[in-house]
């Protein structure tokens, strides 16, 4: 009952197509990350620039600009791979199809991190622009952000489709508000007012001297901070499959129009920035303010400064911009789910990970998706500037693998003798090959930027755990091809009888239980029925016999006595040291358990058979058999169940 109150109820697998996007909601599902990275890039430029001065913060201007061809380049790219490759995967099944298994798992474990942190670094900065707002909110900042990462994961969990409705409002009231921001700043300076943010007369004072080869590897990693605008655009290849058909035209077109929005918005943001002496560093002591002192983000700075003494409109802004950065981690949210169900068909990732939920999505994904982000943000105490340094890295590294592997897809379209292209196909494909060898080069070249960069600022992390991420998937296939060649069986081969088969019971009483067990255990016909007990107590047993013999139960007893006082030790012992049997022989153990129906009744009963359980499974040529008994709690349970379940239908 609980379960369906928080998560609806089941979805028919027939009703998969019903769930289907159309553009309108496939935009806030798959766009949300990178719509709204536009509101931290700018930030996360100037806050580098500020290591240097007032003097370096014009060099925002160029790398903004680099940001925006880079991000219109990399949209243009992905819109050939989904025509490309309709049934998702992105740069996962793009590389394993071109460029091998190796290449495949590492741009699988690098859109995993990514995935991961842009839960982490989306939700954060969302609180962020909560406590902008509310400074009184500062303190709770880790607390706010894994709730919210809780209730994004809640929300999935009711479904692809539900979510996307909700999803649909702050992120187009986000678009609305910063094109409202321009439409009001562009006025105002129209009529000759040109505001001016609150940080503009703050001094910025330069943490060393950058000149030459410094001053361009400070302006390098400002670009190289301010590429987070591109987190996410990778998302719509990924998941193709979800959209109505025609499923790769309206994801092309859905991809175009994010490009279209995150470009303006993120050049228009950094424009007002520069015009309105925008200030940000990450140490206030830097810009004069005691230690501690909480700053407000640079869309805030520019919103009030834009709006004035319009404090709705501001606050609206504030509002929609947390809305929308907790909800860009839904991208994620709908992404790690399919790549690691992707994972998990192929054998690199545990299978659980396939399976749809009541709801028809890949429910195990999105709770761990969800407990890693948690994990991830508690350890840096939501510190934005800490895991930001953490992003981007397996963004480009994904970025420059799918690029790479389009160009060898459409340099195979061409060497292709059985195609007969027209020369009209032949041009199409030269142009897409020309477009995908193109951002290929250069993503690989702002990779290895943002790997200089980053590296010694916390991304050495993500270095060292895309190996180990690529070493685990590859574990995971090399234990599933071991066991399927073992439980292999050649053609032909059919099930051979048992030679014998010698049930123990465990009893410990004489009560309904165990005769129930009993009665079970007759209709295995066995070789030999034995009943097992271990008595602490020598009187105990006595009662137990004397019990026996007052039912005159047909079963032989033994008693196995423990002066030790261990139970299972001297049942192992026994089921260890019986005579030996032949090969095809098996020692079945019968054990009556108690099933109950309220959850704080189960730590008192069974806690002897969940021990003698874990330690029989390892022992050759023992079953072990579970015979339920159901108390009067667990029939009342089942009872409920049943009229609820009569109810729905």
């Amino acid at each position: 009952m609980a379960k369906r109150l928080l998560v609806g109820r089941p979805l028919d697998s027939a009703r998969l197509g019903d769930t289907l996007l159309p553009k309108r909601l496939a935009l806030p599902i798959f766009c949300s990350d990178p719509l709204s990275s536009v509101a931290y890039a700018t930030e996360e430029i100037l806050l580098i620039l500020a290591l240097g001065g007032l003097a370096v913060l014009h060099l925002a201007w160029w790398a903004a600009a680099g940001i925006v061809v880079l991000l219109l380049v990399v949209v243009a790219s992905y819109r050939q791979t989904c025509y490309a490759y309709p049934g998702g995967g992105g740069a996962y099944v793009v590389s394993s199809e071109n460029l091998g298994t190796t290449a495949a798992l590492t741009a699988a474990g690098a859109l995993l991190i990514d995935y991961v942190m842009t839960v982490a670094v989306s939700v954060v900065s969302g609180v962020a622009a909560l406590t902008s707002a509310a400074p009184a909110l500062h303190d709770q900042a880790t607390i706010l952000s894994a709730a919210a990462v809780a209730l994004l994961a809640w929300m999935n969990l009711r479904g692809v489709r539900e979510s996307g409705r909700w999803f649909a409002v702050p992120t187009y009231a986000f678009i609305g508000v910063i094109y409202l921001m321009f439409a009001v700043a562009a006025v105002r300076m129209a009529t000759g007012t040109t505001p001016r943010a609150e940080s503009a007369g703050l001094p910025v004072e330069q943490v060393s001297v950058y000149s030459g080869l410094a001053l361009v590897l400070l302006g390098l990693r400002a670009f190289a901070s301010g590429c987070t605008a591109l987190t996410g655009v990778e998302a719509i290849s990924n998941g193709v499959p979800a959209f109505r058909k025609p499923k790769s035209r309206n994801a092309a077109m859905t991809l175009a129009v994010m490009g279209g929005f995150s470009a303006t918005m993120f050049f228009g943001i950094t424009t007002l920035a520069m015009l309105y002496d925008v200030h940000i560093a990450e140490d206030p002591t830097q810009l004069g303010l005691p230690p501690g002192t909480p700053t407000a983000t640079a869309l805030a700075q520019i919103g009030r400064a834009t709006f004035g003494d319009w404090h709705v409109l501001f606050y609206a802004l504030q509002a929609v911009t947390a809305g929308v950065l907790v909800l860009a981690a839904n991208t994620a949210f709908n992404g790690f789910p399919m790549l690691a169900s992707v994972l998990a068909r192929d054998g690199f990732a545990p299978r659980q990970l396939v399976h749809r939920g009541d709801r028809l999505v890949h429910s195990n994904g999105v709770l761990l998706l969800a407990l890693t982000a948690i994990a991830l943000i508690v350890a840096f105490n939501a510190n934005l500037t800490r895991l930001i340094q953490l992003y981007i890295i397996g963004v480009f590294v994904s970025f420059t693998l799918s690029q790479s592997g389009m160009v060898r897809h459409w340099r195979r379209e061409l060497a292709n003798p059985v195609a007969h292209l027209t020369r009209r196909e032949r041009r199409r494909i030269v142009r897409r090959l020309t477009i995908n060898g193109f951002g290929a080069c250069l993503t690989s070249v702002v990779l290895v930027i943002v790997l200089i960069s980053k590296f010694t600022h916390g991304a050495w992390i993500v270095v060292i755990a895309m190996p180990l991420l690529f070493a685990g998937m590859k574990s995971v296939r090399r234990h599933y091809d071991t066991v399927a060649a073992e439980v292999a069986i050649a053609p032909g081969a059919h099930p051979r009888p048992l030679a014998e088969n010698h049930v123990l019971v465990l009893v410990s009483t004489v009560n309904a239980p165990s005769l129930r067990a009993l009665s079970y255990a007759k209709t295995l016909k066995p070789a030999s029925l034995t009943a097992l007990t271990v008595a602490e107590d020598p009187a105990e047993a006595e009662v137990l016999r004397a019990g026996w013999e007052a039912h005159e139960i047909d079963v032989p007893l033994r008693v196995l006595s423990t002066p030790y006082r261990s139970i299972v030790q001297p049942l192992l012992r026994h089921i260890r040291e019986a005579p030996e049997r032949g090969a095809d022989s098996v020692v079945s153990v019968v054990i009556p358990e108690y099933v109950v129906g309220h959850w704080w009744e189960q730590p008192l009963h069974n806690q002897t058979a969940l021990r003698l359980k874990a330690r029989l499974l390892f022992m050759k040529n023992v079953v072990v058999i579970d015979v339920p008994y159901r108390l009067a709690s667990a029939r009342e349970l089942a009872a409920e169940r049943a009229k609820a379940a009569a109810r729905e239908e």
